[in-house]
């Protein structure tokens, strides 16, 4: 009993006494327990009840839907980064070390406020794994999908819980600028196939995500040699460690998808009568009867493939 009577006051110490009082009224926000109802439905969807369910079903069509989501993601999430300069970098924010005004002033809560809003983003981007199930892409749904998305709700749900501002609006601001130049191009190829092996900026968006975990890792890095700084330290030891492991995992992911040497190309011979104009039947599209391995891992995800009507990605 004295052990649960503990836990008890811990948690109404941490989720009531310390965390932002201004945000607590706020949907999802007052308690964990609803955020985590959510990641728990999404966890059980798309790694056994939908596989499930779309084992004798033929994959949805939802191209348009996925077409007008892209575009949505490329609207919000180009908002939340125009707002990160307008009411933070444009007004004097640091990025060595920024402290989280908890006043309830006009600036400091629209501050919490665009946290906030960067929170139901990253909800919204659970339909990206959804898609995957329901288009029966589940070779899409991989370790470093499935734990980059759950672990991105969990970590700006605390983030807004408990410091909404100050030094952590930078993984926002970049990740927000990030997802502009991502979702745009999943728009594009949704929106006209013929883009999905023409735009010259598909590999450089993995390089994009890699960059901007180093400066995350960084930003945070430095707060450690800033011992005035009043910005709360214990998140140190959640974000580096993350940050630093999401970057090693994008980091390994680009090099089997782009630099690694890709096995040869093997031709199949055929006669004569199956060839036509000099060309294979079976190669007339330029690729290997064992499949197109340019840009792909072994098991044939594409690194900047995600939520297109022709391509799905496997990073965020």
């Amino acid at each position: 009993m004295l052990v649960l009577r503990y836990l008890a006051s811990f948690y109404h110490y941490v989720n009531y006494e310390v965390s932002d009082p201004r945000v607590n009224d706020w949907f999802l926000m007052k308690t964990p327990w609803p955020g985590a109802a959510i990641l728990g439905l999404y966890l059980m969807f798309v790694l056994k009840w939908g596989p499930k369910w779309m084992e004798n079903r033929k994959p949805f069509q939802i191209d348009t839907i996925i077409k007008y989501y892209n575009l949505i993601q490329v609207v919000l999430c180009a908002f939340l980064f125009v707002e990160g300069f307008r009411l933070g970098y444009l007004r004097g924010y640091s990025f060595l070390c920024q402290p989280v005004d908890y006043s309830p002033t006009e600036i400091p809560i629209a501050i919490a406020r665009r946290c906030y809003y960067y929170f139901l983003v990253k909800v919204l981007d659970l339909l990206d794994t959804i898609f995957f199930v329901l288009r029966k892409k589940q070779n899409q749904v991989s370790f470093l999908h499935v734990y980059h998305h759950t672990g991105m709700v969990m970590l700006v749900w605390s983030g807004v819980k408990w410091f909404p501002g100050g030094h952590g609006v930078f993984m926002g601001f970049i990740n927000s600028f990030v997802h502009v130049v991502m979702y745009a191009y999943y728009f594009l190829t949704s929106a006209n196939p013929k883009y999905k092996n023409n735009l010259w900026w598909k590999k450089y968006i993995t390089q994009l995500q890699i960059i901007q975990f180093g400066m995350i890792f960084l930003q945070w890095f430095v707060l450690l040699f800033q011992p005035n700084c009043t910005f709360p330290k214990w998140p140190l030891f959640v974000i580096l460690p993350q940050n630093l492991f999401m970057f090693c995992l994008f980091l390994d992911f680009y090099y089997q998808a782009y630099i690694k040497k890709k096995p040869p190309t093997v031709t199949v011979r055929r006669s004569a009568d199956h060839q036509q104009n000099g060309i294979h039947k079976s190669d007339s599209n330029g690729k290997a009867m064992n499949g197109d391995y340019n840009g792909k891992l072994a098991n044939g995800a594409d690194c900047t493939k995600r939520n297109s009507s022709k391509e799905v990605s496997v990073a965020s």
